[in-house]
C-alpha cells in the first residue's frame, strides 16, 4: 500500500524562507494538497521556498507539476523554489524530465539555504 504524504513546514527566523520537508509518496492522490500549500506560501510576499524531496519514496508527474506551478507562482512574487534531492530515484527523475536544468536543485538543505551552486545535469 502506498505511503501517504506528510509535510513538515518550517519557517526561517526572518520569515522569508519556508522549508517543506516531504515524507512518503507525492503522486496523483497527494499532490493537490502540496500544490495548495506551496501556492499559498508562494503567493504571499517575496518568499524563498525550499522543498526537501530527499525523504520521498515516489514522485510522479502530478507531483512534478505541483513543484513547477509553485516555482512559477513564487517568481511572480520575487521568490523562488529550491529543491533538495539526493542521488537516487527522485534525482534521476529530475534529470530525465529536464527539471534539473529548470529548477534549482541542491544535495542538502544547508546548500539550498545558502543558495550555493545548484546541481547541474550531471
Amino acid at each position: 500500500m502506498p505511503e501517504t504524504l506528510s509535510i513538515d513546514l518550517q519557517t526561517s527566523d526572518d520569515g522569508k524562507t519556508r522549508l517543506f520537508i516531504l515524507h512518503g509518496d507525492l503522486d496523483v492522490a497527494t499532490s493537490p494538497s502540496l500544490r495548495a500549500a506551496l501556492t499559498e506560501a508562494a503567493s504571499h510576499g517575496e518568499h524563498d521556498i525550499i522543498v526537501d524531496l530527499s525523504r520521498l519514496g515516489f514522485l510522479d508527474s502530478t507531483g512534478l507539476g505541483a513543484l513547477i506551478a509553485a516555482d512559477k507562482q513564487a517568481k511572480l512574487h520575487n521568490g523562488e523554489v529550491r529543491l533538495v534531492a539526493r542521488e537516487g530515484q527522485i534525482l534521476r527523475l529530475l534529470r530525465i524530465t529536464g527539471l534539473l536544468e529548470m529548477l534549482r536543485v541542491y544535495p542538502d538543505i544547508d546548500a539550498a539555504l545558502l543558495g550555493s551552486t545548484p546541481l547541474a545535469g550531471i
